[in-house]
């Protein structure tokens, strides 16, 4: 079961992220897999990055993998999208796509693997 909510009032692909969930399920062999995910905005996320992080500020994700939970805080997003000179849109997926990630297992505790984990998520997002 694919589950999208978005608790503000931005309007999001919905349908788009909902097929590259397909996508990735398929790409990686998922059995049985389901997924929450929550767009929200920034106290929202400054509140849980700070209750499950200790981090008193919004971040662009937050993956449970426990919950197979995904959120995405949409303002972030926006503001890393203009930072990276990129639609809000494509930072939106492949942030989805990094949140897919960490709940398959993949981890950016270290530089190496944080820069080992947007390689992968950039390699997924080209065989769409």
């Amino acid at each position: 079961m694919i589950e999208i909510n978005n608790t503000t009032k931005v309007k999001i692909p919905a349908l788009k992220l909902r097929r590259i969930i397909e996508k990735f399920i398929l790409a990686y062999k998922l059995k049985d897999f389901s997924v929450s995910v929550a767009i929200i905005g920034d106290s929202k996320m400054r509140e849980l990055n700070y209750t499950y992080r200790g981090y008193d500020k919004p971040t662009d994700v937050l993956s449970f993998t426990e919950l197979n939970e995904i959120i995405i805080d949409i303002q972030v997003i926006k503001r890393q999208a203009k930072e990276l000179s990129k639609s809000w849109e494509s930072e939106l997926i492949f942030i989805l796509v990094h949140g897919l990630l960490h709940l398959i297992g993949y981890d950016d505790n270290t530089e190496s693997k944080r820069l080992k984990m947007i390689a992968w998520g950039e390699d997924f997002l080209r065989l769409l």
